[in-house]
């Protein structure tokens, strides 16, 4: 019973929202855009050196991007078989094979020691007495365990949740920056030259693919600005340099916080289009955004979850399973020598600071983030969106060219309204003639003649009657 109350607690933080499978659904990075950078992405390869499978050299290869192939496959009902079959070749358990080797070794010592001091059975099956009958037996009571269980586990369900809290900021910060680079880059677009300015394709075109391509190395610069500098730094260069002109890429890799540069960059792109400066203000509230996103994910890089807090959970784990095994040595008398305690401590250990260990991995979210993959989609839409040169509009009117036939009938409709509210002004300034003045005395008159004629009525009925004899009464005097 006290077995299954271990596993219990092992599998319930398991259950908690903060691995529900819901967050898998990053966008999907189109095939036909081919990112500029070296870093591999998706699993690992099968020739790559063992030491990348598993611990910070293969957070690259979690950067997952989801499509409706990976869901089928995702939800299919043979999930728990494959998973189960892939459990040795796991890069979180074997991370965490000195924690696991250290219990195990442990409970294996416990099983040892106590079969010397206290008896054991051989192969036959025949009961000897203790080898060392001068030593006492290394066992705990087991209830200081189950009343520490539930305690354990709202810790380490606190530390998953908050570490999946952060890689949920990360990922929204990231869709945010998806999507205002496409409204952005959108707005600037069909906005362009709107205000009867006489437009230039050959300027329009290279005012556009300016703001497309800083609004992309704004994505970019802020992308290395969350990486390893040794993982990110000479693929930032080369593809600054590959789509930007010299001057422009130097000056972004040679400031002191990069993706400002960019995004001041951006701004003044931005400014130099020929627009309403109203609809220029509309644009800029995207930029207003990007801090925001920027800032709220170097909060994230730079502020862990409390140490004390992690410490402590760690330090707790950690000693509740190193003590573990002397208070599983009775529970385990039905096995030969209580072998069997050896191998449930093993699992127990996997599973409960594999808990620990998934949280550890979520708290720093952006190194397992596709963000190259996003960086390339920001880059693809956005030089798409100002490609569309005048969509929707006639081919005059992109020019900035208003043909005179279509002129007059928009004068005359804006002149009937303009004059019309006047109009409406100068007939309402002297109300009288307006007025149904006549109405109101032919009113008047009927409501008094009507008043007047209620003799009597609502007086109580004695009243009535006196009022009756004084008028009888009045000829006889």
């Amino acid at each position: 019973m006290h077995l299954s109350t271990l596993f219990l607690l092992a599998l319930a933080p398991l259950q908690t929202n903060a691995f529900a499978p819901q967050p898998l659904a990053t966008p999907r990075v189109n095939a036909a855009v081919q990112s500029s950078t070296s870093l591999q992405m998706g699993p690992p390869k099968p020739n790559i050196v063992l030491q990348e499978t598993y611990g910070e050299g293969s957070r690259k290869y979690r950067r997952t991007v989801y499509t409706h192939n990976e869901w089928v496959k995702h939800r299919s009902s043979d999930r728990f078989i494959r998973n189960l079959s892939s459990i040795f070749n796991s890069g979180v358990y074997k991370s965490l094979s000195r924690e696991v080797l250290a219990t195990t070794v442990v409970a294996s010592f416990i099983v040892a020691w106590n079969g010397l001091t206290g008896g054991y059975t051989d192969l036959d099956g025949v009961q000897h007495e203790a080898l060392i009958n001068f030593l006492p037996m290394l066992t705990l009571p087991l209830t200081p365990f189950t009343l520490l269980s539930p305690s354990l586990g709202l810790l380490l369900v606190f530390r998953t949740n908050t570490s999946y809290g952060r890689w949920d900021e990360a990922r929204k910060f990231w869709g945010l920056n998806i999507n205002h680079t496409r409204d952005l880059n959108r707005m600037a677009t069909a906005w362009y030259g709107h205000d009867g300015i006489p437009i230039d394709p050959t300027t329009r075109a290279e005012d556009l693919r300016q703001v497309s391509l800083f609004t992309w190395a704004f994505v970019r610069s802020m992308k290395r600005h969350l990486s390893p500098p040794d993982e990110d730094e000479a693929a930032f260069v080369q593809e600054l340099n590959a789509r930007l002109n010299p001057s422009q890429a130097g000056a972004i890799v040679a400031a002191v916080h990069r993706p400002n540069r960019a995004l001041y960059d951006l701004s003044v792109a931005i400014d130099r289009l020929p627009m309403h400066f109203m609809r220029k203000n509309e644009i800029n509230k995207n930029l207003s955004i990007f801090e925001d996103t920027l800032g709220g994910s170097e909060r994230l890089l730079s502020s862990p979850v409390p140490l004390f807090y992690t410490r402590h959970t760690a330090r707790f784990l950690s000693t509740w399973l190193l003590l573990l095994p002397f208070a599983m040595y009775d529970p385990f008398k039905g096995s030969w020598n209580h072998v069997a305690e050896i191998p449930a401590i093993a699992l127990a250990s996997v599973f409960l600071f594999g808990i620990e260990e998934l949280a550890t991995q979520l708290e720093e979210p952006f190194t397992i983030l596709p963000m190259q993959g996003f960086c390339d989609k920001i880059g693809a839409n956005c030089d798409e969106i100002v490609s569309w040169r005048g969509q929707g509009l006639d081919d005059n009117e992109v020019e900035g060219i208003m043909e005179p036939v279509a002129e007059i009938p928009a004068i005359a409709l804006a002149s009937v309204f303009l004059f019309g509210i006047e109009e409406l002004a100068t007939q309402l300034e002297e109300p009288f003639t307006i007025l149904p003045m006549q109405g109101f005395c032919d009113k008047i008159g009927a409501n008094c003649d009507e008043i007047v004629s209620w003799r009597g009525q609502g007086l109580d009925d004695n009243e009535v009657v006196i009022q009756d004899n004084i008028e009888a009464m009045a000829p006889s005097r």
